[in-house]
């Protein structure tokens, strides 16, 4: 199939085009400022990336939280459900990525493939959500050395590590790289030695602990469900918020050396790593911690004295123990801090560059730094201080209400993208062939993405009407929990205001354009060759790490 060239290159003057978009701009990977985003993301990095970005406050701490609601089982399927819907997803972010590494990613996705003004409301609800995690984090990473030291003002702590993340945004994407690689190798040798820690104290290995052999004692006794479908449907934001960061691997794309051989690697591996980190490991904490402990009651994602992984060593007597997975616990929060500013930062420089966000946001410099949206993040990370105030933890609950169920709405869209791409692609008469990378489940997978995404909003819906405990129908709590909801549905709307509502409600599958801004593919290319292992053993270990 010979590719029209001169699209794949355009860099013709900007123009508006029907739905108020720019044209020449808006899918154009050359289409950039005269400084351009460094492409220095190495494999090694894109793989990290897709743990470091995820395993942080949100499964250490903000999980106990999701077992004492909904009991051990609750949180085993919940967090199960949610990786089976990331599965799909990533996969389907996978192709898109591999065809169109473009700054921006699933944001420009919407905005090609559905509907620019629900791209837009994409493109900013997830930028504002990585906007207001960020104080969250090194709040939390300030509070995680109240384990060690109470004497010490909190606000010491939160001007040491944002001083750290602002320094490490001095060496741009490649330091953003090395420090995620680094941090995220600490955080899987952490998680792997818990794995294995619980498993001989479920055995009754531990000496020290004088409970013995405990085996499934705390899935009978309180048992493996708390608060029946409520409890249920309580475990879906908080496994959201926890497996939030995943699809920072199609975001980094714009930055890969090569993404078309590392974004497959990547893509592939990262759900069966979050499996085994994150299903495996929570499996073990409800082996091990009753869900019921009262310590439990105080989990909130910065408490790290409650966190359940943090208990089941308290519980088992080992001395010395708590501290270092306390330790670990502060190394996952300052790596999801750092993914915030990486995050944000390049999904405004996307919008500004699409004529969606105001136009100093476009400005990067020579060496490959959006600097402008670097300092407002980091102005967003001296929120943090507010926890000075007593009234700190009521703003958190606010700004954390604007992120965590924002990803079900993001992941919905990667996934009706693909949808739409998949229906334009064959209606346009091209084939599977064609694409340098298949997602494994196709588009059927990524239907079920789609719907698995709408399950988990209707659930976490009932759930924000009918809390766990009550109180019902209260306007307060429910905002707080579906706060996103309401601003995605803004979002939406000021754009098609702003646009004075031109064009269809979506691109019609005759219009998209799958042309402009393709990576562009030489007949010589070789095909992505399916890695082969020579043992069963030797596919395990690459596939895990």
């Amino acid at each position: 199939m010979e590719y029209n060239k001169e699209k794949l290159s355009d860099e013709s003057p900007a123009k508006v085009d029907e739905y108020g978009v720019r044209e020449g701009g808006i899918h154009d990977v050359e289409a950039v400022p005269a400084n351009t985003l460094s492409r220095s993301l190495k494999g090694r990095h894109m793989q990290m990336i897709a743990i470091g970005g995820s395993i942080g406050a949100g499964l250490f701490v903000g999980s106990g939280n999701a077992l004492s609601n909904g009991g051990p089982g609750s949180v085993v399927i919940g967090y199960s459900f949610v990786g089976l819907l990331l599965l799909f997803t990533v996969q389907a972010l996978g192709e898109l990525a591999v065809l169109y590494p473009v700054n921006g990613a699933f944001f420009n996705y919407a905005v090609r493939f559905i509907d620019p003004a629900w791209g837009f409301a994409m493109g900013w609800d997830y930028a504002i959500g990585w906007l207001t995690v960020l104080p969250f984090e090194i709040s939390a990473a300030g509070l995680t050395i109240d384990f060690w030291r109470t004497d010490i003002n909190i606000g010491v702590w939160i001007a040491v590590f944002l001083t750290i993340l602002a320094a490490v945004q001095i060496f741009g994407v490649r330091g953003y790289g090395e420090v995620e690689f680094v941090l995220s190798l600490l955080k899987i040798m952490g998680v792997l030695g818990f794995i294995i820690f619980g498993i001989v104290v479920d055995c009754g290995g531990v000496k020290s602990d004088p409970r013995g052999y405990i085996g499934g004692q705390y899935w009978r006794d309180p048992g493996a469900f708390q608060n029946g479908f409520q409890g249920f449907c309580s475990t879906f934001v908080t496994a959201a918020f926890a497996f939030g960061g995943t699809e920072l691997v199609g975001l980094a794309a714009a930055e890969a050396a090569d993404p078309r051989k590392t974004l497959p690697r990547a893509t592939k591996q990262v759900f069966w790593r979050i499996t085994f980190f994150y299903v495996i490991s929570l499996l073990i904490v409800g082996l091990i911690v009753p869900s019921n402990n009262e310590d439990l009651l105080g989990a909130s994602n910065s408490n790290t004295k409650s966190s359940p992984f943090v208990l089941a060593i308290t519980l088992a007597n080992v001395n010395g123990l708590p501290s270092v997975f306390n330790a670990i616990i502060t190394i996952s929060v300052i790596s999801v801090a750092n993914s915030c500013t990486f995050a944000s930062t390049r999904t405004m420089q996307a919008l500004a560059m699409n004529g969606m966000g105001p136009n100093f946001l476009k400005y990067i410099d020579k060496r490959g730094r959006p600097l402008w949206c670097v300092l407002i993040q980091i102005a967003f990370g001296l929120l943090a201080f507010v926890n000075e105030a007593t009234t700190g933890a009521t703003v958190f609950d606010w700004l954390l209400s604007l992120s965590g169920l924002s990803y079900f709405f993001v992941w919905g869209s990667i996934c009706l993208s693909h949808i739409r791409f998949r229906h334009a692609w064959k209606a346009q008469g091209h084939t599977l062939a064609e694409l340098p990378y298949q997602a494994q489940f196709g588009i059927w997978g990524s239907y079920a993405g789609f719907t698995l995404n709408w399950l988990a909003l209707i659930a976490t819906f009932y759930v924000s009407l009918y809390p766990v405990g009550g109180p019902n129908l209260n306007p307060t709590y429910f905002f707080q929990e579906y706060l996103a909801g309401p601003l995605v549905i803004g979002l939406y709307l000021f754009w098609k205001c702003w646009t004075r509502f031109r064009g269809p409600l979506w691109v019609p599958i005759k219009d998209v354009d799958v042309l402009t801004g393709m990576r562009a593919l030489e007949l010589d290319d070789e095909p992505l060759k399916k890695t082969s292992y020579r043992t069963w053993m030797v596919g395990l270990f690459r596939g895990l790490f």
